[in-house]
């Protein structure tokens, strides 16, 4: 895929989910469990896969687990498989990791599986310079196309400011960024950025899981150089989109659509909170998202798309009562879960 036909790609704007990580009983990798997540993210609809990034665990990495290879190549050999039964545009992203020579390494192994683009994580610059991390960023972008990725401090980034975020944006091998500092001033810094930087060639897509459809419905108007400029947020790359998958490509593809309307029907505004309560739930936020991967893997595990909740660092756990939010928004907003969609398609999905 051509960089021009990335840009276009993300530029229409996709679900594109953040891949968890299938462990067995014994916190062992379950290579089948993982195809069937990549089989049920495909078969959603999805114009995208996100992999090796937070919600995969960034402990793949760790040579005591030395899981980071196999999980992208399964996953990039599982796509490949199922695009070939079904040719459609489709993106594949991979987690980048790490200072500047893990992360160039990172990314030449990504290209090397067909990734298209490398989701850019910052966590190992907490302590640097704009400087130091702007030219780390040029750096990785000389090898892969970067998405740029601005992740909350409670899961491991750091604040990242205007001045920031408007030199990233004219790094020329920027494809798009993700939003996800679960704030709207630091939501608003990014946007009139890359406003500024004239960058209209960038997609912006959301990763602010707490704020999924007012970010989705939000015009961004900025004064710049005396002309009105409204940039959107096209699509997500979310963790919250990696379970209850078919409905989250269903919801986008509904507010794609009302997006072209003159009025916004209040439901809408209805909407925005079962998401979030649902996210609420999910992610942990009552415990400073300490439970947010188990959280997913929950999901999915009582779907049977995974064998179990456990994480490669075994502190990593369901937060107490968690389990018992999650029955809650299920059964609260049961429009928002896709159970039956995956019951119908689950002994296909594990063969």
């Amino acid at each position: 895929m051509k960089i021009s036909e990335i840009r276009t790609h993300l530029l229409e704007g996709h679900a594109i989910p953040a891949q968890p990580l299938a462990l067995d009983a014994l916190r062992k990798f379950s290579e089948r469990h993982q195809r069937a997540i990549t089989r049920y993210y495909m078969a959603s609809g999805v114009g995208g896969l996100a992999v090796g990034v937070h919600s995969t665990q960034f402990e793949i990495r760790e040579p005591q687990h030395g899981l980071f290879k196999p999980v992208l190549e399964l996953a990039a050999r599982t796509i490949d498989e199922e695009l070939k039964k079904a040719p459609r545009p489709f993106i594949k992203i991979a987690g980048i990791c790490g200072r500047t020579e893990q992360a160039v390494g990172e990314a030449q192994l990504a290209l090397s599986y067909g990734y298209q683009a490398g989701l850019l994580s910052l966590s190992a610059y907490k302590n640097d310079t704009e400087e130091e991390m702007i030219a780390h960023c040029q750096r990785v972008a000389a090898v892969i196309p970067v998405v740029g990725f601005y992740l909350q401090p409670a899961a491991g980034g750091r604040l990242l400011g205007y001045s920031f975020w408007r030199r990233f944006a004219e790094i020329p091998n920027v494809v798009a960024i993700k939003i996800a500092p679960f704030n709207r001033y630091q939501t608003i810094d990014v946007v009139r950025a890359v406003a500024e930087a004239g960058r209209d060639d960038i997609a912006i897509y959301t990763g602010n899981d707490d704020s999924i459809v007012v970010d989705l419905f939000t015009p961004f108007t900025f004064d710049v150089g005396g002309n009105k400029i409204t940039r959107r947020i096209v699509g997500g790359l979310l963790g919250h989109w990696g379970v209850w998958t078919s409905k989250s490509v269903q919801l986008l593809n509904d507010i794609k659509r009302a997006r072209q309307s003159a009025t916004l029907d209040v439901k809408w505004l209805e909407t925005s909170i079962a998401v979030t309560d649902m996210n609420a739930a999910l992610f942990d936020s009552a415990n400073r998202f300490a439970g947010c991967i188990p959280g997913i893997l929950e999901v999915l595990r009582r779907q049977g798309l995974v064998p179990t909740t456990l994480c490669l660092n075994p502190h990593e756990v369901l937060s107490p009562g968690q389990a018992e939010e999650l029955t809650r928004v299920c059964a609260a907003y049961p429009e928002l879960t896709d159970d039956a969609f995956v019951a119908e398609n689950l002994d296909k999905w594990l063969r």
